[in-house]
């Protein structure tokens, strides 16, 4: 499948900038993505932020760095004195939505208060929101959403991080753009929201067993209009973020560009792994995988799967979320369109690329 094909821009049209970008949060699915991106432009140098100093993808300058801490940002990125961007996809779970707030407010702040007076030359901060913008983690809410649809009660996290890049730029050279994506697909180990990776190895799991592949959730999750986001789509609207004017201190939508059900996405998936269906019957996942480590751990020795802990390849309260949702989560995407961002992908081919990648990686086996 080419680039034409994906609707991504085509490497002759791909900018060559000489860029130092920031990732914060680089070992997650959308900051892992994101590096990748940035890693292919020449003349760009990515610094990768992370708690863990392992795992980072090859090309990088890791940092192993507490954004809670202010002093071991200082001493650790102090030094960096040519950042151009920063690509804020850090985040921390807490129990409530206050502590949620304070504490990944805090980390943006500690952040730009070290990056941005070292860096002079700082021109965009890109950073990610998502559906809770809208309440779709509270319930059914107006569809298609839309960038400019009212806020809801806070606190939200997203919406202090918003308001304080807001207030934060007045004068400054820089601008800053937040995108909201949907239930982001891609590849990162211990990453707690990855929707893809949930489906691969429920999949691989119900094969071992000899069983169908049924839909785990409620029947009205599996009749539902749903949308995902592709972590190479997001990572791409990052970087046109970055450098187009249009873009500037603008909250966008971003998806694949499609809508799907369930019921008729699910039978496609279960093709992609040479399975039969069944008729879905809602299966909490936190319950029923929850005793299946041992059944992994034989699988990665028997099919020569990579060694990764069976705790950290999957979020099942994730996975349980979102197939137990039943009502429509769509928003529309024609404001990225209108300011001239239109890469996207057919969600169908996204899920197949990204099971067959899993493959070549061994991290799933090739049954």
């Amino acid at each position: 499948m080419n680039r034409e094909t994906l609707n991504l821009p085509s490497e002759s049209a791909m900018p060559d900038p000489a860029n130092t970008i920031i990732i914060a949060g680089a070992q997650g699915v959308i900051g892992r993505a994101a590096a990748q991106h940035y890693l292919r432009q020449p003349g760009t140098t990515v610094y990768a932020l992370s708690r863990r100093s392992e795992g980072h993808v090859d090309g990088v300058r890791p940092i192993a760095v507490d954004l809670q801490n202010p002093a071991d940002v200082r001493m650790k990125l102090g030094s960096i004195t040519d950042a151009t961007h920063i690509v804020f996809g850090a985040y921390l779970e807490k129990a409530t939505a206050a502590e949620k707030s304070a504490v990944n407010l805090e980390i943006l702040r500690n952040l730009l208060d070290v990056v941005e007076p070292a860096s002079p030359a700082l021109e965009h901060i890109t950073f990610y929101q998502g559906g809770k913008a809208y309440g779709a983690d509270l319930g059914p809410f107006k569809t298609p959403a839309r960038e400019d649809d009212p806020r809801l009660m806070p606190p939200n996290f997203y919406y202090d991080q918003e308001d304080l890049l807001r207030e934060r730029q007045k004068g400054r050279h820089w601008h800053w753009t937040a995108l909201r994506p949907e239930a982001v697909c891609g590849f990162a180990i211990g990453n707690p929201m990855n929707l893809t990776m949930v489906i691969a190895i429920y999949a691989a799991i119900s094969k071992e067993l000899g069983l169908p592949l049924r839909f785990p959730g409620t029947e009205a999750a599996y009749r539902a209009l749903y949308q995902v986001t592709s972590a190479k789509i997001l990572a791409s609207a990052t970087e046109w973020a970055g450098r187009e004017p249009a873009a500037r201190n603008q909250i966008f939508n971003i998806t694949n560009g499609d809508y799907f059900r369930w019921e008729h996405l699910w039978p496609r998936i279960a093709r992609a792994f040479d399975m039969e269906v069944a008729y879905p019957v809602p299966t909490p996942l936190t319950t029923y995988m929850a005793d299946k480590e041992r059944l992994w751990d034989g699988m990665v020795q028997k099919y020569g799967l990579q060694p990764l802990p069976y705790d950290k390849l999957v979020s099942w309260a994730f996975g349980d979320f979102i197939f137990q949702s039943g009502f429509d989560n769509i928003s529309s995407t024609i404001k990225a369109r209108q300011c001239g961002f239109h890469d996207c992908i057919d969600t169908e081919d996204m899920f197949a690329l990204f099971f067959e990648h899993l493959r070549q990686e061994k991290i799933i086996p090739r049954f």
